[in-house]
C-alpha cells in the first residue's frame, strides 16, 4: 500500500511540472559573415545559453536511454543508465516466464491433465499453491516493469537538468558562503547566520 501512495505522489509530482523556458534577450542581428564568426568566436570563449540543448538531451534519452547523457559529455552515465534498465529487465522476463511455467501447469491441473509437478502421480504442489505462485510472480512481473518505466523516465529528467546544469553560470563572483556572525546584544549565545553575496 506504501509502495502505491509513492508512485501516486511521484505521478502527481511529473504531471504538474511544468517547463517554461526564459526569453533570449541578448539576441544580437548580425548580416556579414565576418561579424558572425566574430560573434561566433566570442559565444565559444564565453559559453552562450542554449534554450535548445535540454530538450535535446531529454529527445535523445527518449529516443535511446544513455544517449542524453553521452549528449551532454558525461559518458559515464552511459552504463549506468544501462545496468539501471537492465537488472529490472532481467527480472520482468525472469519473473513473466515463471509465471508462465505455473499458469500452464495450473490449467493443465485445472482440466485434470499432468503437469511438471506432479511425479509418479503424487502433486508437488497443491492447486492453492500453484494459484498463489501465480499471483505473487505476476505482482513481481509487474513491479519489474513499473520499476523499468520509473527509471526509464528518470534517466531522461536527469539528461535534460543536466544540460540544463552543465550552461549554468559558475563564476566566482557568485559566492555562497555560510558564516557565523557574533551578535553583540546576545553575546552568551552564538547565532548563525547565511550571507549571499553577489557582485557584478
Amino acid at each position: 500500500m506504501l509502495f502505491k501512495k509513492v508512485i501516486l505522489v511521484f505521478f502527481v509530482a511529473f504531471l504538474s511540472a511544468n517547463l517554461f523556458a526564459q526569453k533570449d534577450t541578448t539576441a544580437v542581428n548580425v548580416t556579414s559573415k565576418k561579424e558572425r564568426k566574430k560573434l561566433k568566436k566570442i559565444n565559444n570563449l564565453q559559453g552562450v545559453y542554449n534554450p535548445l540543448s535540454p530538450s535535446k538531451a531529454a529527445f535523445y534519452s527518449a529516443i535511446f536511454p544513455g544517449a542524453g547523457q553521452i549528449y551532454n559529455k558525461k559518458y559515464w552515465l552511459t552504463p549506468v543508465v544501462w545496468g539501471a534498465l537492465a537488472i529490472p529487465t532481467y527480472y520482468y522476463l525472469e519473473n513473466n516466464s515463471e509465471y508462465k511455467r505455473y499458469r500452464t501447469a495450473y490449467k493443465l491441473r485445472s482440466i485434470g491433465l499432468e503437469d511438471e509437478f506432479t511425479v509418479d502421480g503424487v502433486e508437488i504442489l497443491s492447486l492453492t499453491a500453484l494459484e498463489s505462485a501465480q499471483e505473487q510472480l505476476k505482482e513481481n512481473r509487474d513491479m519489474s516493469l513499473l520499476s523499468g518505466v520509473i527509471i526509464y523516465v528518470l534517466q531522461i529528467i536527469e539528461a535534460s537538468v543536466s544540460a540544463h546544469l552543465l550552461q549554468f553560470n559558475t563564476d566566482d563572483n557568485l559566492t555562497f558562503k555560510p558564516t557565523i556572525i557574533q551578535d553583540p546584544i546576545k553575546f552568551d549565545t552564538a547565532s548563525f547566520g547565511l550571507t549571499i553575496k553577489y557582485t557584478f
